[in-house]
C-alpha cells in the first residue's frame, strides 16, 4: 500500500501556487484495507476515503472506461492490481496527471512539469475525448493560467464539438464550468478557447453571436461587441468583483447579436431583447437567482445608468424603485458595477472616472432620507378612503424622493460627496 499526492495539488505547488486542497491517491489497497485503517468511505460513484485525522481526501486507484455518452458515462474499476501510471492515465490533462510520493519524489509518466513549464495545456490521452466536461475544464485552465491549448488537444476538442459530445453536457454543469472560469483571473481566456473549438456556440450562442457584430466607433474604439465583452468581463476579474455582477457583465449587450445587419452599427432597442435572451439563457442552463436577476437589471437599465448625468431626477427617482435599490442596497451596489464594467471595457476607458456610478450612489443617500413609514402614518391619518391609501403614499414619497434627489444633485456639491464615499 502506497500514497501518493497527485493532481492540482502537485500541479500548483509545482507552480508555486496556494495549495487550497490535497488529494490523495492510494496504490495496492482495497475498501476493506482502507477500513481498517480507520478511514471513513464518502464515495459514491468510485471508492473516496476520508483520513480519520486530517479529514483531507485519499481514493483508490482505479480506471475508467466509456459507456454510454455524457460526462456520466463510465464504469469505474478499482482494485489493488491498478497502478498509478494506470490511475494518472485516467486524467484529462498532462498537468494535472503528476504525483509525488511520500519522499517528495516527482512522477511524471505523461510529460506534465515540462508542460506546466512551457505553458501548455495538452490531453494525457485520446480518452479525453469520452468526457465534454473535459472541454469546458480545459477552457478554464486557460483563463486560470494563462496557458495555450496544444494544437493536437485544439483538434481532439473541435471533434468532440463537431460529434455531438457537448450536447450532452446537463446544464447544472455548464454552470458549474462557467461559474467558475469566470472566477479566474482572465476569465475571456475561457470563452475564447470555448469560440475556437467550436463550443460556445453549442452551449451559449448568445454570446458566441456577438463576435463580428460591429458597434459605433466613436463610443466603442474595439468595434466588435464580443471583443467589447470579453475586455468588459476580464476588466471585472481585474477588479474582483463577485460572480453575479461577472455574469450580467457578460450578458449585457446580447441584444446586439440579434439587431439586423442593415441597421449596424447602431443598435436601437437592444436593452429589450437582451432582457429576452438572458432569462431564456438563465434558465436553459440553470443559472442561480441572485446572478439572474442582477443580470435582468443590467441588461434592462446599463444605459440609463451611463445617461445618468442627463437624467432628471424624477427619472433617477423611478430608476432607484425599479431595480430595488431601496431595499437591497448592496445589490444595487453590484448593479452599478457591472455597468462600470460596461463602461471600462473598452481601449484607453480602464482608468477613466466613471462619474455616473458615484451621482446614482449620492441621489441614492439623498432619497434614503425620506422616512416613507412616516409618511405612511401621517397619512393614513387623513386619508377617509382606504383604496386610495397605497397610491397616495406611493405618490407622496416618490415627490419628497424626487425633491431631496433634486436639491442633492442640483444644489450640492458632487465632488465634495464624492471624496466622502471613497
Amino acid at each position: 500500500m502506497k500514497t501518493y499526492l497527485v493532481g492540482g495539488s502537485v500541479r500548483d505547488e509545482l507552480l508555486g501556487l496556494p495549495v487550497q486542497d490535497h488529494d490523495y491517491v492510494v496504490v495496492g489497497a482495497s475498501p476493506e484495507d482502507m477500513e481498517r485503517l480507520g478511514y471513513r468511505p464518502v464515495g459514491k460513484d468510485f471508492p473516496v476515503f476520508l483520513h480519520p485525522q486530517t479529514n483531507e481526501q485519499y481514493a483508490l486507484a482505479r480506471t475508467e472506461r466509456k459507456i454510454s455518452r455524457g460526462y456520466k458515462g463510465f464504469e469505474v474499476f478499482t482494485s489493488p492490481q491498478v497502478t498509478l501510471q494506470e490511475d494518472l492515465a485516467r486524467r484529462d490533462l498532462t498537468i494535472n496527471s503528476i504525483a509525488k510520493d511520500e519522499t517528495g519524489h516527482i512522477i511524471d509518466p505523461f510529460n506534465g512539469v515540462a508542460d506546466l513549464e512551457a505553458g501548455i495545456l495538452r490531453h494525457v490521452s485520446p480518452a479525453f475525448s469520452e468526457d465534454p466536461v473535459r472541454i469546458l475544464r480545459a477552457a478554464r485552465f486557460a483563463a486560470r493560467f494563462g496557458f495555450r491549448l496544444a494544437p493536437e488537444t485544439l483538434a481532439l476538442m473541435n471533434d468532440m464539438v463537431h460529434n455531438g459530445e457537448v450536447d450532452a453536457l446537463v446544464p447544472e454543469r455548464v454552470w458549474q464550468e462557467l461559474a467558475r472560469g469566470l472566477m479566474e483571473q482572465h476569465p475571456s481566456r475561457m470563452f475564447y478557447v470555448l469560440r475556437e473549438c467550436g463550443a460556445l456556440a453549442r452551449i451559449m450562442p448568445e454570446v458566441d453571436v456577438l463576435f463580428g457584430v460591429p458597434q459605433p466607433a466613436h463610443a466603442h474604439p474595439e468595434i466588435d461587441t464580443g471583443v467589447h465583452i470579453m475586455m468588459a468581463i476580464d476588466y471585472a476579474a481585474s477588479k474582483h468583483f463577485s460572480l453575479p455582477v461577472r455574469f450580467a457583465t457578460l450578458m449585457h449587450d446580447l441584444g446586439k447579436g440579434t439587431t439586423p445587419p442593415e441597421e449596424w452599427p447602431r443598435h436601437i432597442g437592444h436593452e429589450a431583447r437582451s432582457i429576452e435572451l438572458t432569462r431564456n439563457l438563465c434558465e436553459r442552463i440553470r443559472v442561480p437567482k441572485d446572478a439572474r436577476d442582477l443580470a435582468l437589471l443590467v441588461a434592462r437599465y446599463h444605459g440609463d445608468v451611463h445617461r445618468a448625468e442627463e437624467l432628471r431626477p424624477a427619472t433617477v427617482a423611478d430608476m432607484l424603485q425599479s431595480v430595488d435599490a431601496y431595499r437591497k442596497p448592496a445589490r444595487f451596489e453590484e448593479f452599478l458595477q457591472a455597468c462600470a464594467c460596461d463602461f471600462h471595457g473598452r481601449p484607453g476607458y480602464a482608468g477613466k472616472p466613471y462619474t455616473q456610478a458615484e451621482r446614482l450612489k449620492i441621489a441614492l443617500m439623498a432619497a434614503q432620507q425620506v422616512d416613507a413609514g412616516a409618511i405612511a402614518a401621517e397619512l393614513s391619518q387623513v386619508v377617509i378612503n382606504t383604496a386610495e391609501l397605497p397610491a397616495a403614499i406611493h405618490n407622496k414619497v416618490r415627490d419628497a424622493r424626487i425633491s431631496k434627489i433634486k436639491k442633492e444633485l442640483l444644489g450640492g456639491d458632487v465632488d465634495t460627496i464624492h471624496s466622502d464615499l471613497s
